[in-house]
């Protein structure tokens, strides 16, 4: 150890650890803005994610134009018009360069509460009224581009809010396991064999489909995060387990059974703050199987129901062949998936490198 690293925390050297990885920088830095832009969907979007555009069903997405036969203009997007093939079966879309119309920052639009508190109609960017769609429409005509950036809201927090509950579940469940062993541990380990057992996909599928029908959006999205929680404590449950055996006989877990220390302070004073670097490991690499759990399930049918979207809705309308072959525009909510899903990895490798052995 280096005088310049004697004296620095177990905060200060994990930090100073986790910012000589590029990755999880990069990683870290993506999931803030895939956060935020969740946060502030509604500012950033040019439309409400329900809002219907009838006559551009199924548009593709307009190219942004810098310049014209004039020499170079501020970003602007040409009028389009709708004409039919010659069986009248397609809808081609041509851009009607006698008219256009230029792109302007903080435009008004649709209204919407910011952060569910403050009425406004001003959004980051737009045309003022006039149609454009950056990444096409859907078959309701509904702005892709708005869709995925609300999507991320139940997705990502699909994701953030059940694997703390799992991981709530893990370690107190594993902590209690490790600690008392004997027949209480018998018993919690055949549970979480019995749970590990099952097929997750199929698993998930039957406790979905037992939702009731008549549920609103909310009572499914909490239903949701609740299955996928009570499904992925076990492998956690396991790993904390083994952790505790090997904390149980240590000098400052004798010492507080010594000075009649009750058995609920040891656990949540002494062994479960002793997992804390391994839990903030296995909490951020948990994220994305989440993600892809909700996706999965919505992709399916079984998850997040219309009027609410989520980026496994969004895909569930492009898993037809035709869909890919003649809009594969909507295949694009794999982007913001594949993105998020790297970046928590990303984070999660930086994050068990910088704590150490305590997270291997």
């Amino acid at each position: 150890m280096t005088d310049s690293t004697r004296y620095l925390g177990p905060g200060a050297l994990a930090w100073r650890r986790f910012r000589n990885s590029k990755l999880g920088l990069i990683g870290g830095v993506i999931i803030i803005g895939l956060y935020l832009s969740a946060i502030f969907a509604d500012f950033l979007s040019p439309y409400h994610h329900t809002t219907q555009a009838i006559n551009y069903v199924h548009a593709p997405p307009q190219r942004v134009h810098f310049w014209d036969s004039d020499g170079m203009q501020r970003p602007f997007v040409y009028a389009r018009s709708k004409i039919f093939s010659d069986d009248g079966l397609e809808r081609i879309y041509v851009e009607d360069r006698s008219h256009r119309t230029p792109i302007r920052f903080f435009v008004r639009g649709d209204s919407y509460q910011l952060l569910g508190l403050l009425p406004m109609n001003i959004h980051l960017f737009g045309t003022g009224g006039a149609p454009w769609f950056p990444l096409g429409t859907d078959k309701l005509g509904r702005d892709v581009l708005s869709r995925i950036l609300y999507g991320g809201r139940i997705s990502l927090t699909v994701g953030l809010i059940g694997v703390l509950l799992t991981t709530l579940l893990g370690a107190v469940i594993g902590t209690i396991s490790g600690y008392f062993g004997g027949m209480i541990d018998t018993i919690l380990q055949r549970i979480i064999e019995l749970i590990m057992s099952f097929p997750a996909i199929p698993l998930w599928m039957a406790l979905a489909a037992a939702l009731p029908p008549d549920w609103s959006s909310i009572a499914v999205y909490f239903g949701i995060i609740t299955i996928l929680s009570l499904i992925g404590w076990g492998s956690l449950a396991r790993q904390i387990r083994g952790l505790v055996l090997s904390h149980r006989e240590s000098d400052y877990v004798r010492a507080a059974t010594s000075c009649g220390a009750s058995n609920f302070y040891i656990i949540f004073k002494h062994l479960i703050p002793a997992t804390y670097g391994y839990l903030i490991v296995i909490a951020t690499l948990a994220i994305p199987a989440t993600i892809l759990g909700e996706t999965a399930l919505s992709f399916l049918g079984l998850g997040i129901r219309p009027p609410m979207t989520s980026w496994g809705v969004l895909l569930e309308e492009a898993q037809h062949v035709r869909v890919i072959v003649q809009f594969p525009w909507l295949l694009l909510p794999v982007a913001p998936v594949l993105l998020t899903v790297v970046s928590f990895n990303f984070l999660g490798d930086a994050l068990r490198d910088a704590l150490g052995s305590e997270a291997k």
